[in-house]
Formats: C-alpha cells, structure tokens, sequence
C-alpha cells in the first residue's frame, strides 16, 4: 500500500487535477464548487479552501463572487507532454530486447516522441498488476502485449489517457492501433493462388483479439482463392516457447506445406526448410524487415498512431476510435 506523504492542499491539488484531466476539462470551463469538493473526497474545508486560492494565486482558476471558479489554464494539456510504453512482460520471453518485433517498435516509438519535443518514458506490466499511480503521472499511456489473461480493471483507475497497440478492448474508451493484414494475406492468395498449394498457418497460443482475427482473415483470404486450397492450423508459441518446435516438426513431415506462414520465432525460418524434403516458401509477420513475408512500417504505423494520440491529448472528449493500418506482402 502506497502512503501519500505530502501536504494535504498538494494531495488535493493533484486529485483535482486528475479528475479534471479525466473528464477533459476546458479553459472557461466551470469547476465544482468547494461543498462540491468536499462531497466527493475525504478532505477538510480549510484544506480545500487553501487548495483553490493557490490555484487562484497560480492563475490556474479564477473565482467569480456569486458565479463560481472557472479554469483558466490547464496545466496537463501543456505542449511538452510525458508519453510512456509499456509492455506485458508476461508474455515477452527473454525480455523486450530479446524481441524483433517489440524492439523496433519501442525503439521507433522513442524517436517519434522525442523529436516531436516531448519525454518518453517506458516500462512495463504484467496480466495481474498494472503501475496505475506511475500513469497518473503521465499525459499518454500507450500499452502493447495486452492479452485475454489481462486484467483490465486497473485501466479504469488512471487519469493518464490509455491507447493499446494490436488488441481491440470493445467497450471501452481507449484508442487501438491495430495491423489489418487482411490485405496483405489476400494479395498473397492473388499472386499463389491460381493452382492447389498446401498452407501450414502458424497461430499463436498468445490469445488476443488479434490474434483471432489475423487467423480468421487469413482462413478468408484461403477461401477467396481462385482455385481451392488446403488449408492447415496449429498452435505455436512464438514468444516464450521458441524451443518446443514439436507441434511444427511434425507438420511440417506429415503435411508437407508448399507456404508457411504466420507467428513464428526467427530461428524457425532454417528448421522448416531443414525438416521439409522440398523448398518451403516462408511468410511470417515482420516489422521493417527486408525478408519476405507480411510487413509493417514501424515509422509510419506510429506517426499515425502519435497524431491521433496527440489529438486526444488536447480534446480527452474525442471518442475512442480503432486505427487499422494495413500490413503489405512481400514475396
């Protein structure tokens, strides 16, 4: 259990200004008033009086005999603002440096931040507990490595505005910025599909809203083909069980696949074409990579995830939205 040890007009100040924050609060904007304050937090009358004349004195509110106090700035939408990453060490295995894919993207999410004049800060979370009073903090929280074991009840208790990477949170009022590889897998089908080939899809044993929908757009994309397909599934864990290749092995032996594509660790990519006794094109997911597969461009992907985070930093009114930014093939 934390202790606040600080004054407590300083403990109201930043609770204020929290809630403030948290309901998108506006410059002219009428706040409560101090039986107002007093109704919803366990804090003294002559604690909340000091706390509003040193907003007062501070130009932050202005007070009107007979009107009430109005803002006057908001300190938390200042143009320098605090970004952090986090990330879901349950499920990153060795660690984010030992991950292609989250590596490039921290990394590029850094320089975005810091070039656009603002402080990056990162760290990470697991599926059970979350650092809410670190996001308090904080302007903008972003989160990846969400999964369904996550417990989402601690991003209800931050001030900090929430926006996840790659898993749609239906419901709830943060923003997504998720890969649509609908595209890529159907450009694939176009360019490989005019004869029968056999398909060994890789799907994660990571469940998460997008996890489901990459193995449902690419089972669409098979079906689209213009001649049939044979298509096969089997669960793989990419992240922290790169070593237990058995499930794939096997596979690869008993199915003989022509493509192989999906989640996969990259020290896979030379055992599929040791194990199989013909050549195997491989296709997995990658980010700003040279290889083939299904590409993303970190760079662009969060500039366009940083825009619009920066505009919800400014209006915290804004609805949440799902940004699809598509993924491109490359043979």
């Amino acid at each position: 259990m934390n202790m606040d040890l600080s004054p407590r007009h300083l403990q109201l100040r930043e609770m204020l200004f929290r809630r403030w924050k948290t309901n998108g609060a506006k410059v002219g904007d009428k706040i409560e008033s101090q039986n107002e304050i007093i109704k919803f937090c366990d804090f003294s009358l002559i604690t909340v009086i000091k706390t509003l004349k040193d907003l007062e004195a501070e130009g932050v509110i202005r007070r009107q005999v007979g009107k009430g106090s109005f803002l006057v700035k908001t300190p938390w939408t200042e143009a320098h603002h605090r970004i952090g990453f986090f990330y879901n060490r349950d499920i990153v295995g060795g660690g984010i440096f030992n991950n292609e894919f989250y590596t490039k993207l921290v990394v590029t999410f850094e320089k975005r931040v810091v070039s656009d004049g603002h402080e990056f800060i990162m760290g990470s979370f697991t599926n059970e507990t979350m650092p809410v009073e670190m996001w308090d903090r904080l302007d903008g929280v972003v989160l990846t490595g969400l999964t369904t074991d996550t417990r989402l009840d601690d991003l209800e208790r931050t001030s900090s505005q929430i926006a996840v990477i790659d898993m749609t949170l239906k419901g709830l009022n943060y923003n997504t910025y998720r890969l649509d590889f609908a595209p890529a897998f159907a450009e694939m089908f176009d360019r490989f599909g005019n004869e029968p080939r056999r398909y060994l899809y890789l799907n994660s044993t990571i469940a998460s809203s997008e996890q489901v929908a990459r193995l449902e757009a690419f089972k669409a994309a098979c079906a689209a083909a213009p001649v049939p397909q044979e298509l096969k599934v089997i669960s793989v864990n990419q992240e922290t069980g790169a070593e237990d290749t058995r499930a794939l092995h096997d596979a690869i032996e008993q199915f003989k696949p022509d493509f192989v594509c999906g989640y996969m660790h990259l020290s896979w990519h030379a055992r599929i074409q040791q194990w199989s006794d013909k050549p195997v094109k491989v296709y997995p997911f990658g980010l700003d990579v040279d290889r083939a597969g299904f590409v993303v461009n970190s760079g662009d992907w969060m500039g366009e995830a940083l825009t619009s985070l920066y505009a919800h930093l400014d209006d915290r009114q804004l609805p949440p939205q799902v940004y699809n930014f598509p993924a491109t093939f490359r043979p």
